[in-house]
This record gives structure tokens, sequence and C-alpha cells, in this order.
């Protein structure tokens, strides 16, 4: 199959999937008579990522494939474009989430014994429900708590291909550099190393004692892909 033939194919492909493909995925989609070889593929989506070069649309790659996105640098218009507000996510939860993600694997109890609070269990099955945080093993104490890490989904959302690409803990300073590489919109402060607990804010409705306060809201999803 000829190169341009082949990038129009891809480019069709990931535009109506709406969804990172892996190249394993993008190779099931043709016929096996004329199924293209990995290298030749792995070419053609590099030179549709430099057809994309300066357009409001990019081809990139996340931990699960490769998407069709809206450049980030669009998100102010394109929000525009849904009536409903970007989810709101507490202090507490995003904490937890930045524990997990930087500490994993982490169990309950050492999310708490860092914070200094409990953890809600709401904070926990909304962060599973979401399928940015899942059960990896269970420590070898007695209980045998659970341990958490992060997902394919958390590394999707946040636009990453891998944990390595987060910004290291020595660099970050409060939870305002958290929020600029998360793409999360905050306000408060955080220490080096250490989360403190949250008063003044809260996650989506519930009966959680820490659900009275007000919401800190995330910024919409800016990888939203492109049809």
């Amino acid at each position: 199959m000829e190169p341009e033939r082949l990038k129009q194919i891809a480019e069709a492909i990931l535009l109506a999937a709406g969804r990172p493909l892996s190249l394993d995925q993008l190779l099931l989609m043709f016929a096996e008579d004329e199924r293209p070889g990995r290298g030749d593929l792995s070419r053609v989506l590099e030179q549709l990522g430099e057809d994309f070069a300066g357009r409001g649309i990019e081809l990139k790659q996340v931990a699960s494939g490769f998407r069709i996105q809206i450049r980030q640098e669009m998100q102010p218009w394109i929000a525009r474009l849904w009536e409903e507000k970007p989810a709101r996510y507490s202090r507490a939860l995003l904490e937890t989430l930045a524990l997990i993600a930087y500490r994993q694997p982490i169990t309950r109890g050492e999310i708490e014994e860092v914070r200094g609070v409990s953890v809600s269990t709401s904070i926990m099955k909304t962060l599973q429900e979401r399928e940015w945080v899942r059960i990896v093993g269970h420590r070898d104490v007695p209980g045998h708590p659970a341990m958490y890490g992060t997902t394919k989904q958390f590394l999707d959302y946040f636009n990453i291909r891998s944990i390595d690409e987060l910004p290291t803990l020595a660099e970050l300073r409060d939870l305002s550099t958290i929020s600029a590489d998360l793409e999360l919109d905050l306000s408060v402060a955080l220490p080096e190393t250490r989360l403190e607990p949250a008063n003044d804010t809260i996650e989506a409705p519930s009966s959680d004692p820490e659900a009275s306060a007000p919401p800190v809201e995330a910024a919409k999803d800016s990888t939203a892909t492109f049809h």
C-alpha cells in the first residue's frame, strides 16, 4: 500500500475511534492481505504528526496509544462548545491522587499518615470509578491492606505516556505547581514533600463530612478527541 494512502487510512481510523489506539489495534483495522508492517505504520504516524504541525489539532501519543486531539492551547475556545461546567474535585481528592501518583504503590493507611487525616471512602470510590486509580496488590503486613496505583486512563487524561513524565517532587514547591503540570485549577499551597489536611474545599456531592465546603474546580480535559 502506498504511504500516502496508508496515512489517509490511519488518520481516518484515529478520527473515527474517539479514543487512543495502539499500533497493534491500528494494524487490526487492516485486512490480512493489506496489513502494513509495524515499521511502515510507525513512519506514517510520524509523518501524520508532522502534517498537523501548526494546526489546531495534533497527533498525540499517550499511555494507551495514539489519538488525534485538540491542541491544549485551543482549550479556552473549544470549552465554549459545552454548556456543562467542568468537573469539580476537592483538595482532599487531589492530594490523595497526587500521593498515589508519586508514591505508588501506596496503601490507604499510608496516605492517611502523610495527610494527617482519614481518607474518605467516597474519595477512593471516585478515583476508582474514574479509572484513575486501581488496586495493584496487597501489602504483606497484618490485615493485608490494598495497595493503590495509577492507571493508563490516568495517564491518558493528563496527556502523558508514563508516570516518569510527571515533574519530580524536588521540582514541586506547592500545590499550584502540581496544578500547572496536571492541568488543574488550584490556588492552595502545599509543602514540598508533605500534603497537609484539607479543611476548605470538597469534591462532588457526598454525605461524607468533608463535603461541606466549596469545591475546587478542575479544568475541563483539553485532550478531547477531534470529531
